[in-house]
Parts: C-alpha cells; sequence; structure tokens
C-alpha cells in the first residue's frame, strides 16, 4: 500500500471527531486504542490509552497482534478460490468432501451445505467444548471438530443465522481435504506471501510468539476509576482457534488484505459478489448482516464497508473494513473481556467515523 501522506503528517485535529469516539470507545475497550484509515493516495493513525501497561506508548499501524475471527475472512477466501478452480460447489453437501465428518448428534452432513457453513447459517455449535489435546498440548483440527459436534445443533440448516467457530474448523478440514497442505501453509501460499503481508502468519504448532513490535494484551476492565487488567499475550493455546481465529498480522496488512479482497486481486466478481451475499444478524444492529466469511456494514455518510471484527482471550479486539471507492479502516484494542459500559461507544461507530472521515483518493 502506498503511504503518500505519512502516518505522523496528520494530527487528531484533522479527525477530532473520529478521536473523540476512539477516546469514548478506549475508555471501557482497554488499556489502549488505534485506528488506521487512509484512501489509495495515504493513510493516518490515531491513538488513545497506552500499548503496554508497564510502559506509556502508543500502540502502532505495524505492531503485531491476534487478529482473532477476522482469520475466517482469510479462510473464506481460500474456499472461495477453490470454487473459482472448480474444485468445490457452495451449495454441495459437506459430506461429499468430508465423508463421516458432520454426522450424528443431530448433524446430518448430507443436509448442510458448503455455503451455510462459510455464511454460519449452517446451525453448527458455536464453541468447541472438552477436545482431547495431543501429547504436546496442541489440538488438531479433525479432534475440534469432533469435540464441537457433541454439542446439539443451535437450529435446522438454513433456518436461521447463528455464529460458530466449529463452522471455520469444518472449513479448515475441508481446505486440508481438497488442497493437500496444511490449511494454515494453503492460506499463506494463496494470501500472505501473493500479497506481501510480512507481518501477517498463521502460526506453526505450538507457537505462540508475536513479532516484535507486538501488541500486549489483557484480560480485565474498569471498576469505578481503577482499571484491573492481567497480561494474557501469550496464554492461549492458537491451534484451539485454528482457522476460526489463531492468525496474526498488524493494522497495515489487515487494511492492505482488506482493500485487495474488495478489489477484487484474491477471488473472481463472482465469487466476491457471493462473499457479499448477505444475511441478517439476529441481535447485532441492522445496519450490519453476513455473508461468507465477510461482515457487511452500511455507513452513515451512505454506501458499504466490508471487512470483519475479531475478539481472543490473547486481549486483543479489532476489525478493519474497505470499501470499493479505496477507503480502509482498521481498528484494535489490547483489551478482552473487558466490563463495559453499555451505552458506551461501539467499535463500529470508531469504524463508521473513520472511513466516513477518508475523502476518496
Amino acid at each position: 500500500m502506498t503511504m503518500a501522506v505519512p502516518a505522523q503528517a496528520r494530527s487528531a485535529n484533522d479527525h477530532a471527531d473520529t478521536q473523540a469516539l476512539l477516546n469514548s470507545y478506549q475508555v471501557s475497550a482497554g488499556p489502549g486504542a488505534a485506528v488506521h484509515a487512509g484512501n489509495r493516495v495515504g493513510s493516518w493513525d490515531l491513538h488513545s490509552g497506552t500499548a503496554d501497561t508497564g510502559a506509556k506508548r502508543s500502540i502502532g499501524p505495524n505492531d503485531q497482534f491476534r487478529i482473532a475471527s477476522q482469520t475466517k475472512t482469510f479462510t473464506a477466501v481460500v474456499v472461495l478460490q477453490l470454487v473459482d478452480e472448480g474444485k468445490v460447489e457452495l451449495d454441495a453437501p459437506i459430506e461429499r468432501y468430508l465423508p463421516g465428518v458432520v454426522t450424528g448428534n443431530g448433524y446430518d452432513g448430507t443436509k448442510i451445505a458448503v455455503r451455510q457453513i462459510l455464511q454460519h447459517t449452517s446451525g453448527i455449535a458455536r464453541d468447541v467444548t472438552k477436545a482431547r489435546a495431543n501429547p504436546d498440548g496442541t489440538y488438531s483440527l479433525r479432534e475440534l471438530v469432533r469435540a464441537g459436534l457433541t454439542n446439539p445443533p443451535q437450529f435446522a440448516p438454513g433456518a436461521s443465522w447463528g455464529y460458530s467457530n466449529i463452522d471455520y474448523l469444518v472449513i479448515g478440514m475441508l481446505i486440508e481435504q481438497i488442497t493437500g497442505m496444511p490449511a494454515g501453509d494453503a492460506i499463506t501460499a494463496r494470501i500472505i506471501k501473493p500479497l506481501g503481508l510480512t507481518r501477517t502468519a498463521y502460526p506453526r504448532l505450538g507457537d505462540r510468539k508475536l513479532d516484535a513490535p507486538y501488541l500486549p494484551g489483557y484480560l480485565g476492565g474498569r471498576v469505578g476509576p481503577f482499571f484491573l487488567w492481567t497480561n494474557a499475550t501469550f496464554a492461549v493455546e492458537l491451534t484451539w482457534y485454528a482457522t476460526a481465529g489463531a492468525m496474526a498480522s498488524t493494522e497495515q496488512d489487515m487494511a492492505t488484505f482488506e482493500q485487495a479482497l474488495a478489489d477484487g486481486k484474491l477471488v473472481s466478481p463472482a465469487m466476491l459478489a457471493q462473499m457479499r451475499t448477505t444475511v441478517p444478524m439476529p441481535g447485532l444492529p441492522a445496519n450490519m448482516g453476513y455473508g461468507l466469511g465477510l461482515w457487511r456494514l452500511d455507513l452513515s455518510c451512505g454506501g458499504q464497508a466490508w471487512g470483519h471484527f475479531g475478539d481472543l482471550t490473547t486481549g486483543h479486539s479489532s476489525g478493519t473494513f474497505a470499501t470499493d471507492d479505496g477507503r480502509h479502516a482498521a481498528l484494535v484494542t489490547n483489551g478482552y473481556l473487558v466490563v463495559r459500559n453499555a451505552g458506551g461507544t461501539k467499535r463500529e461507530q470508531v469504524v463508521d467515523s473513520a472511513l466516513c472521515g477518508t475523502p476518496v483518493g
């Protein structure tokens, strides 16, 4: 991405509305928060709070952090590429590709389409419980899916929408079955390397590190005037989240990725249109919808932005969105499971302000 306008060349005064929202969001979101936004000719950065509770510093746009469920968009893109290549059919039952995997306990893989799994309309249970670890403490996709499917379905396939991390673990298995390689290697070869995302990585087995500079993550929250934070940056076994949420990246790299997807550099126009065919998300605002690993955000200034949010118990919460006219906005905070003000500023408000406050360029 061309950085024609140095990040420090623009101050908070240039985006006072977004800065005010970021400050309000940060109060209940984490020790620090940051926005990296811009258009095709340049980017700008805003900061609030601190990146590290032990040393006052701003979160940088090149700080690496766990992108959590933003991983799902990478995973979905690989599947859509496989559809483009004629190796997968979106409306085929998952049983065709993973025979005997999604079955029993109320599940029938012959009645659940690949599309429904990507779109969270499969009815598959939300989260894994009671999976058996390997001797080294890691988890296999097959075991995670097996354990996850011991939980009952949320609803009949296609009957509603229900977020599911297990959906994207099944998709990870699909990628491995079709490509013959680990899902992380497929993501790396098909997306990370071609886009030159040098600060983006799918973790190797048992590897919990982040490359410097990185953003520490914290669990906790605020009680009155007091902040209670516990560093959780390296506390999570990442194979538990795998293709549903294990990847690391930066605000800059995520903006590059989402803009490349919006610009049609990763999938065909037909597949991008499929990714953007959305359904309502019950319980969430009406200006949002979910496609195939892609979140739609209707902007207050008109038009739509596309991307994904993510939260992980490493203490990272983030979201990145891009528009077809070249605007991007990435948001990150270094807090998770925080005590939030129910009426406080929402992260989508910050993203909306950053995108609407950026001219088309």
